[in-house]
């Protein structure tokens, strides 16, 4: 594959949008080589194309395996290694979301969790704890959302996610209907962390 103006625009665009995600510019222009290339290129195809040394192309390689955003194929007679990226885009965006949510989410939601265990000494402190509180809360919610969320099938992912504000609508008829005669209301419950749960009431 020889890259043209369109596709070294993409290249390099990815590489800088890379450096704001907290990657490597070589790293996000290596991921972006792969993604447009129609065959599985090895580290010296990529040496080629983008003009980078051998070191920096199986550092960036070896990070890319790490978020296991690229996958390992090997071709007959040919003791070289090839690379390629998932052909289902939908496959790329449930990685990159459960890698991130590893790497930067649950730690934090770790440590929240220990800090308002603990026993306030002061009124500030007390103060600190109910703000880290509400916190961990509002993460716990989103990561229960996403583990449901990931277990959606692809067809049913993108039909959610291609609601958009409909889903207001629903809520609001969800909402009167909870107003019938009849049908018991679902309240709001507050778990240990402040998270909100639905319960029925008369349970």
């Amino acid at each position: 594959m020889k890259l043209t103006s369109m596709t070294q625009d993409f290249v390099l665009h990815f590489g800088e949008m890379g450096s704001r995600w907290g990657i490597n510019r070589t790293v996000g222009q290596i991921y972006a080589l792969l993604f447009i290339s129609s065959e599985p290129l090895n580290a010296d195809d990529i040496v080629d194309q983008l003009g980078f040394s051998r070191s920096n192309v199986s550092m960036g390689l070896k990070e890319l395996q790490a978020w296991n955003l690229v996958r390992l194929k090997h071709l007959p007679d040919d003791r070289r290694d090839y690379f390629h990226t998932p052909a289902d885009i939908w496959e790329i965006l449930r990685t990159l979301v459960e890698e991130r949510k590893k790497r930067e989410i649950d730690p934090t939601l770790s440590v929240l969790r220990e800090l308002v265990m603990q026993q306030p000494s002061s009124p500030d402190e007390t103060y600190a704890q109910q703000r880290m509180r509400e916190m961990a809360g509002v993460i716990e919610l989103v990561t229960d959302w996403y583990d449901d969320v990931k277990r959606l099938d692809t067809d049913r992912l993108a039909q959610l996610l291609s609601l958009g504000a409909k889903v207001q609508k629903i809520l609001e008829m969800k909402d009167r209907l909870t107003l019938i005669p009849g049908l018991k209301r679902s309240r709001p419950a507050r778990s240990a962390f402040g998270r909100s749960q639905t319960t029925n009431e008369g349970e």
